[in-house]
């Protein structure tokens, strides 16, 4: 009887270590599952999740950001014929610096930051997002492929306007200076002008007259002496080139990130996170527009591409945010698929709009002759630049 009554003892005795065994395995493996989602999943925004508000925030957000979007872009296209508001007036250069400052910020501070964060999130396998620095390979790879796809673009307009410049000369040529003996520095055999004889006829001319586009007084002196039709025609054409160009390439980095953002602004159903994105979301589109749209105004694009070429813009971070709306309660922002898209797709964008930013706008403006013929044009533009960039870098403390 003792025998069984030690029995029955030592049998509870085993069974209630064992049972605690468990249970305290069970508590670490949800500690553990805890720790992993709060760390993958931001617990912080789960502190201020609210849907019904954050509905409503969003529909406010894709009003604001479409208004802000149209005015940015509208301002250069709308006012190009106004005395202040023209595309080579002074005022124009100084807001476009301002501009293209806050794509730079965006590029560098916002973009490459959310491409790093998410492409080192804890909630992706460390083999191999943990053993390379994806950010920045992509940013590279990105900022190369945009200035191929310059080069590419900008041979491929000026062969086409070469092409048809040359049927115009070779027909009023033909009818005009038939008995001509001499040719035109850089014409062809046909009496037509090619376009890259049209270079070396103003590079020619540039040559032979030192004294001309020189400063005088803060202005430019024309050059001078005989006709320079063909060098003004090719430096013309050229130029036009550079700004449809330019133009198209701004449009396609721009909306690839205004996708992303407004998906991230849509998915988000926390009114803390949603709040201050509105007003950093509205500023940045205002600004991003009035660049796109100076550019496309100085394309001088058909009405009809102008207007699609600015409600593109002006739409895609809305629909983001509708698509992101709509999604929502079946989207996981946290998960690998949707870490690795976004990670990429912002690291793209961000050397996207860090080439355009630095070589097609600021670049392409301060090392102008008209620039440098100006010093307070220069002090002007660079004060805006730099407030721009500053400006839209500190946006980042709340967005």
């Amino acid at each position: 009887m003792f025998f069984l009554e030690d029995l029955w003892q030592l049998l509870l005795q085993y069974l209630l270590q064992k049972t605690r065994f468990f249970s305290e395995k069970e508590s670490f493996i949800r500690l553990k599952e805890s720790m992993t989602n709060s760390t993958c999943g931001g617990a912080e925004s789960d502190l201020c999740r609210d849907e019904p508000a954050a509905f409503v925030l969003k529909f406010i957000a894709m009003a604001s950001i479409l208004l802000a979007g149209m005015a940015g872009i509208a301002i250069p296209l709308i006012g190009k014929h106004r005395r202040y508001l023209r595309t080579d007036g002074n005022l124009f250069v100084a807001a476009k610096a301002f501009a293209a400052g806050v794509i730079l910020a965006t590029g560098f501070v916002h973009m490459l930051s959310d491409a790093t964060e998410a492409l080192n999130s804890p909630c992706l396998p460390e083999f191999p997002w943990s053993k390379f620095p994806f950010t920045g390979f992509f940013a590279m790879m990105a900022a190369l492929f945009t200035l191929l796809l310059d080069f590419v673009g900008t041979q491929y307009y000026e062969r086409k306007q070469g092409m048809n410049r040359a049927v115009d000369e070779q027909a009023r040529v033909g009818t005009s200076e038939e008995g001509n003996v001499g040719k035109v520095f850089g014409e062809e055999e046909s009496g037509g002008m090619h376009i890259v004889g049209m270079h070396a006829h103003a590079a020619h001319h540039r040559h032979n007259h030192p004294h001309g586009d020189a400063c005088d007084g803060g202005g430019i002196v024309k050059e001078h002496g005989h006709d320079h039709s063909h060098a003004l025609i090719a430096a013309n054409e050229e130029t036009d080139v550079r700004h449809v160009v330019v133009s198209q390439v701004l449009e396609l980095g721009i909306v690839s990130h205004s996708v992303i953002i407004g998906l991230s602004l849509g998915v988000s159903q926390s009114p803390c996170a949603i709040r201050p994105l509105i007003a950093a979301l509205s500023f940045h589109q205002f600004f991003e527009g009035f660049a796109l749209g100076g550019c496309i105004s100085q394309a001088q694009f058909k009405a009809s591409s102008t207007t699609i070429m600015a409600c593109f813009f002006a739409l895609t971070t809305p629909i983001g945010v509708g698509i992101g709306t709509g999604i929502a309660s079946v989207y996981n922002p946290y998960s690998p698929g949707a870490l690795i898209a976004e990670g990429i797709l912002d690291a793209l964008s961000a050397g996207i709009l860090v080439y355009m930013a630095l070589v097609d706008l600021i670049a392409a403006d301060f090392l102008s002759k008209r620039m440098s013929c100006n010093f307070r044009l220069q002090l002007v533009s660079y004060c805006m630049l730099f407030l721009g960039a500053g400006l839209m870098s500190s946006l980042a403390i709340w967005a």
